[in-house]
């Protein structure tokens, strides 16, 4: 039988380290690691030595014509600070073997073998060496054996701990457990037919699956588990060969990804083509260009023939300058300067008209609405309930629009928010109980928030972690220097006290849980913005009420030296949101300001809400323009194609909750200018989400039990 290995984890000169494993740390919190790309973009200039672009089928992939030690790289690169390998993950591949090619192969010795033995291995490659290079000289062929010997003695005593065996008629797993290399085997897995195939061996504490194309995977239950201790210190990975001749992989390789902690099926299945679903491709392989002849001959480093690709993305580098690029979704035509895409011709989208798409019906008036992708599973929206006997609910959106999911018992929620941490999903909501303690009879100063995280074996959220807050208004969630964060608006304590702290919590991977990191000192806080500019990360603050004046400074706080510190107040009355964009460089930020209200006096609802624009050389926001909202809530930016837009939730006019939400439209020196007027119903919250190339708005009701979907015309 035929066998090869395209991808081994080695273990070199292994050591015993007087360490309990308890405290060492598993590489689960890393987003998936692209290992194909990590060796083939170290030099976009050139393609590795012994590697060459091929076509096949219309598609590229990388042909290994002879081993080199740029395709093996130190695990510590990419796996960082991590002491122990995964005991959950997937490996993704996406290959083409021809069967012609395997039967050219040797079997492969994957453990120690005798010094005769391998003395007979020398002698075999070095007949392999004569026929494979029999075109160079004789002074090549010396200096490529020395090579040779060389990468073989560096790796003679390297033990392999994880790999992938493939050959005719099955595929094997190995690993290293309890001292032994242990073989899990794939039968029946007729891959060998000169056809792309994408696998995904997904490996976790009770099983080991592979999925051929998306089909039904195959499953076994191995007598010894994948090991919680399989130590990586001093370990490499090897892509295509352990640097020799003799296990070269000969087929064509376009895809080789491995997700720590995760099943990755349920990221690329459902696929419209199985046989290239693709989770991370590299980029140089992305092109599928247009076929040009019958033979599919091979592609160099430097290939210029293929001038034009179709497809929605792709990355411009110095392989690919002088490239034409035709991306069917914005109609447009782009030409590769070796850096970036230079656009030639394209259509530019324009917002014609909004169609109500659909009515949700909801089981009480709605608060917020948080959009969001579930891997595996699509969009949801999850929405801020009023009524604490229905509790919140998320919803799932199909053909048809949002349908419910998933049902929370919620008090008085007023937003949610949603989160990834390495892989993992999560969602926190607000609640604003504020009613009588169960056990005093008085008014509760503290209510509860709660922390979701999404379940990939259940496919629902589950409880993951309870928060003592004060009537939270917003939850943000933002990551610096790799740490996870979250801010709540702490709005007041009881009925009456609106200035008190709100709350920065940072992520504890010890106790796997978000611990107090700073307070911040607030008045009736309703919102909390996150944003980066260059190398700056600033948090916004909309304040409300001050217990006295709805007329109170919002602050705007930078990070320095581990915690925030003002940057600079502005003026505000009843702020309800902030939103950052850009436009080009531009940065602003837009504030919704609620009404006008000081000691007894009557309120003023129909005011100014501002945007503010950075001026870098001044260092501060400074106005530039103001639009005049009627009891303004939320704000929401969205771009189509080169226009953009903002979005305002008008909710009350001092008489009525029905009243228009107004879109406004970028017009560069004017500003935002009104170009639609959206009727609703004591708006709360607009969402900008897009679906199958369409455009959606969503909007809640405070005052209703209803939320409205609207679709965007495009011409």
């Amino acid at each position: 039988m035929s066998s090869l290995i395209f991808v081994q984890l080695l273990l070199l000169g292994l050591r015993v380290i007087d360490t309990s494993t308890d405290t060492w740390r598993h590489c689960t919190d890393v987003p998936p690691l692209d290992l194909l790309s990590f060796v083939l973009e170290r030099d976009t200039s050139k393609l590795v030595p012994g590697v060459h672009m091929k076509q096949a089928g219309g598609v590229r992939g990388v042909h290994f014509s002879s081993p080199h030690t740029a395709m093996s790289f130190p695990s510590s690169q990419l796996l960082v600070n991590c002491n122990l390998f995964p005991n959950e993950f997937s490996i993704v591949v996406t290959l083409k073997v021809t069967h012609t090619a395997l039967k050219l192969l040797e079997p492969i010795n994957m453990e120690k073998i005798s010094a005769q033995k391998k003395k007979d291995e020398e002698n075999n490659k070095g007949d392999i060496l004569k026929k494979k290079e029999s075109s160079i000289s004789g002074e090549e062929q010396d200096a490529e054996a020395k090579k040779e010997r060389q990468i073989k003695s560096n790796e003679e005593h390297g033990r392999v701990i994880l790999g992938l065996k493939f050959s005719r008629k099955r595929l094997d797993f190995l690993f290293k457990g309890n001292g032994t290399l242990e073989h899990m085997e794939f039968r029946g897995s007729q891959l060998a037919d000169d056809q792309w195939h994408t696998l995904v061996l997904t490996i976790s504490s009770q099983n080991v699956r592979l999925t051929v194309d998306c089909t039904s995977p195959q499953e076994i239950a191995p007598s010894r588990p994948f090991p919680s201790d399989l130590n990586i210190q001093g370990s490499r990975f090897h892509i295509g060969s352990r640097g020799r001749w003799k296990g070269l992989f000969s087929g064509l390789l376009r895809q080789l990804v491995l997700v720590p902690g995760s099943d990755a099926t349920n990221q690329i299945c459902p696929s419209s083509d199985p046989q290239l679903s693709a989770l991370s491709v590299p980029p140089l392989l992305l092109d599928l260009p247009v076929k040009h002849s019958e033979e599919e001959g091979r592609l160099s480093s430097h290939d210029t023939e293929q001038q034009v690709s179709v497809g929605l993305e792709r990355s411009c580098s110095e392989l690919l300058q002088g490239q034409l690029w035709f991306n069917p979704l914005k109609k447009g035509l782009y030409l590769c300067d070796g850096t970036m895409w230079i656009t030639v011709l394209q259509d530019r989208k324009r917002l014609d008209y909004l169609l109500e798409h659909q009515v949700l019906p909801t089981s009480s008036e709605t608060h917020d609405v948080e959009v969001f992708q579930v891997p595996g599973i699509g969009l949801m929206a999850a929405m801020a309930h009023r009524s604490t006997a229905s509790g919140s609910a998320v919803y799932l959106w199909t053909n048809t629009g949002f349908q419910l999911y998933q049902n929370f018992t919620t008090q008085k929620a007023l937003a949610w928010r949603h989160f990834t941490m390495g892989n993992k999903l999560f969602l926190v909501v607000s609640n604003c109980w504020g009613g009588p303690d169960k056990h005093s009879n008085k008014e509760s100063e503290m209510d509860v928030s709660v922390i979701y995280k999404w379940s990939k074996r259940r496919k629902r959220f589950v409880h993951f972690q309870t928060v003592q807050t004060h009537c939270a208004r917003d939850w943000e969630a933002f990551t610096i220097s790799q740490q996870t964060y979250l801010a709540v608006a702490n709005h007041r304590l009881g009925d009456n006290n609106h200035t008190i702290d709100s709350v920065i919590y940072k992520w504890n991977r010890l106790t796997r849980s978000f611990e107090i990191h700073q307070r911040l000192p607030t008045s009736g806080a309703y919102d909390w913005e996150f944003f980066t500019v260059g190398p700056y990360h600033f948090l916004v603050v909309a304040n409300a009420f001050d217990g006295v004046t709805t007329s109170v400074d919002s602050v705007i706080y930078i990070w320095v030296n581990g915690s925030f510190l003002v940057f600079q107040k502005i003026k505000t009355f009843c702020a309800t949101d902030w939103e950052m964009f850009q436009i080009g460089s531009r940065v602003f930020l837009v504030v919704a300001n609620g009404h006008r209200l000081h000691g007894n006096g009557p309120s003023q609802y129909a005011i100014n809400s501002t945007i503010y624009e950075l001026d870098m050389i001044g260092q501060l926001f400074v106005r530039f323009q103001d639009i005049v909202t009627y009891s303004a809530v939320d704000w929401e930016f969205f771009s189509l194609g080169e226009e953009h837009f903002l979005v305002v939730a008008n909710s009350f006019n001092g008489e009525s909750y029905s009243l228009n939400s107004i879109l406004y439209r970028w017009q560069g020196y004017e500003g935002f200018v009104p170009v639609h007027w959206l009727p609703t119903i004591g708006c709360s919250d607009w969402e900008f989400f897009s679906s199958n190339g369409e455009s959606y708005l969503i909007y809640s009701s405070a005052k209703a039990p209803l939320s409205k979907v609207f679709k965007l015309k495009l011409y």
